[in-house]
């Protein structure tokens, strides 16, 4: 079975910018502006960092069906691959369920 993991982080990409959208009019309400090292601008670094894991992972397994790369090379790239990909999911299954139970809070 193959799973685009890239469609995945990338949803998360636009989940983030329309929270982050959000905070922004939230705070411009408050009369507060938004730092410039935000929430958001953290986790899309790390989504960006998980891609390019990913696309590493599949380059050097390319290089490896070609005889270019050791099998090591690539067991410790898809692991390092693998756990970066987990990491991105756990922290979007957080932001989801967090931003679920602020939705449900009363005003």
């Amino acid at each position: 079975m193959i799973i685009n993991p890239l469609s995945a982080i990338n949803g998360l990409g636009s989940l983030l910018d329309g929270i982050g959208s959000a905070a922004g009019a939230a705070g411009a309400a408050a009369g507060g502006a938004a730092s410039p090292g935000s929430f958001a601008d953290l986790v899309s670094d790390g989504a960006t960092n998980t891609i390019e894991r990913l696309r590493t992972s599949e380059k050097i397994s390319f290089d490896a069906l070609q005889g270019k790369a050791d099998t090591r090379e690539v067991v410790d790239a898809v692991m390092s691959a693998e756990q970066s990909l987990q990491a991105a999911i756990a922290i979007r299954d957080k932001i989801v369920s967090s931003y679920l139970e602020v939705s449900r809070m009363a005003i």
